[in-house]
């Protein structure tokens, strides 16, 4: 990569020239994980237009929703099957895609494909590095089934490019698209991993709203939420007490599928039942992670439910307790779960919480790499953008929840800040206010 920097000679005895000069600058971050970022958003592999970043979009969280998807133009590569008549049929449905961010998959292959399909929302691709091991093996894409070959996030890439990149529906390699190179798998592998949180939260939080502190209680309270048995630490892995040391990434039959009034099913568009995990199916999807719950609805794999708080009240219904995931955990503790109007509000606040939390950390580290590069380089401004979409993120999941006004109004001090920053006049300046900003925001959340 390369930075222009000041250099200046001193010519004879009093004459001071300066010069701005471009040379070669060793850039602060891994050069695997930059070519991954290149490759992530701008290779098609000689396909049809799209790339991994036209549905994990840097600017909706490395995911794509409903409002993002209203914003797009018609000849986004997204929509390449409304222009290319070769994908007209059987590659997406556009009314879903518009309507409901959803994306046609083939999970149990490409034969018949009329009818054997799912219409599946798309996962972020934040904190993989915490959530795709288990016992059995990587856990990729709702189903946990989501790459060919050997389920790693390499392979996960080559799945993806077959599925969504092909120019014609016949998939042939070397025609309708190229396969990535094991370099390529190498670096993409990296970038996806770098994305997000690196480890784990360490709960209880001492966090100060009241709403958001009992939120936390009966979350980690496993005779009421019992939501940490299979979200340890509001991450995406099995408590080890109750499924054994290294359980990891889990897979359950939680019962969204037995849902009804579901949005896709309302639009009267075809919607074949997902058998979730397998060929044939066993009806389990993996486990998510939460920390990041609150700005990616909408939730489940199939985006039946918009908010945070109607997440947290599907495992107070049918579909839920009498499914086989909540028939275990009955058999367990002797109850399902029973949480009051007052009680999910509580633990939606303490996920709206982390989630804020989540994105003051994310755009800090995102801050302190920028400010290593020179102003004048253009990766600089790129990293400050998406510190930004972090902040946006953090201010809209408290103000959502009527949660923290004085950080939420903190945060929105720190977003004019790096307005400011990306305008070239001094970014060091204001990024250096925004990041104080964002400091008072932390701590009017967590002590």
């Amino acid at each position: 990569m390369l930075g222009s920097i000041y250099r200046c000679w001193i010519l004879g005895a009093a004459v001071l020239v300066c010069a701005c000069e471009t040379i070669p600058v060793e850039p602060p971050e891994d050069a695997l994980v930059l070519k991954g970022e290149d490759l992530f958003f701008n290779e098609t592999f000689s396909g049809n237009g799209r790339t991994c970043g036209s549905c994990h979009r840097a600017e909706d969280n490395f995911a794509i929703a409903p409002a993002f998807v209203a914003t797009l133009d018609d000849d986004d590569t997204l929509f390449v099957a409304e222009s290319n008549p070769a994908l007209a049929s059987n590659f997406e449905n556009p009314v879903l895609m518009r309507e409901l961010a959803l994306i046609l998959e083939n999970q149990d292959g490409f034969g018949d494909l009329e009818n054997n399909f799912n219409m599946r929302g798309v996962p972020h691709t934040l904190a993989l590095r915490t959530s795709i091991a288990s016992n059995a093996g990587p856990r990729t894409g709702w189903s946990g089934d989501g790459a060919p070959g050997d389920g790693t996030l390499r392979s996960f890439a080559v799945g993806a490019v077959i599925q969504h990149y092909p120019k014609t529906l016949n998939r042939i390699d070397g025609v309708d698209f190229r396969l990535p190179t094991d370099d390529e798998l190498d670096a993409l592998e990296a970038f996806q991993l770098s994305l997000g949180r690196q480890e784990e939260l360490a709960l209880p939080l001492n966090l100060q709203g009241v709403i958001a502190s009992r939120g936390q209680e009966i979350f980690l309270d496993n005779t009421l939420g019992k939501c940490n048995a299979c979200h340890a630490n509001a991450g995406a892995n099995g408590d080890p007490a109750i499924f054994g040391p290294g359980a990891g990434n889990l897979n359950f039959n939680t019962g969204v599928e037995a849902l009804p009034d579901q949005p896709a099913d309302l639009t009267g568009e075809k919607n074949p039942p997902d058998d979730g995990f397998g060929s044939p199916g066993t009806g389990e999807f993996n486990t998510p992670t939460l920390v990041e719950a609150a700005d990616t609805g909408p939730f489940f794999h199939n985006n039946s439910v918009e908010t945070i708080e109607g997440a947290v009240a599907f495992y107070n219904g049918d579909a839920f307790n009498n499914s086989p995931a909540g028939q275990l955990l009955i058999g367990a503790t002797g109850s399902g779960i029973n949480l009051d109007a007052t009680q999910v509000i509580a633990v939606a606040a303490f996920l709206r919480v982390i989630n804020a939390l989540e994105n003051l950390r994310a755009s800090d580290a995102l801050l302190e790499t920028a400010m290593k590069y020179p102003r004048t380089n253009d990766r600089q401004a790129t990293l400050i953008l998406r510190a930004t979409f972090e902040l946006q993120d953090g201010a809209d999941v408290l103000r959502g929840g009527g949660l923290h006004p004085k950080a939420a109004s903190d945060i929105e001090d720190a977003l004019r800040e790096l307005d400011d920053a990306l305008s070239g006049r001094n970014p060091a300046r204001y990024v250096r206010a925004a990041r104080e900003a964002m400091t008072s925001a932390k701590n009017r959340m967590e002590n």
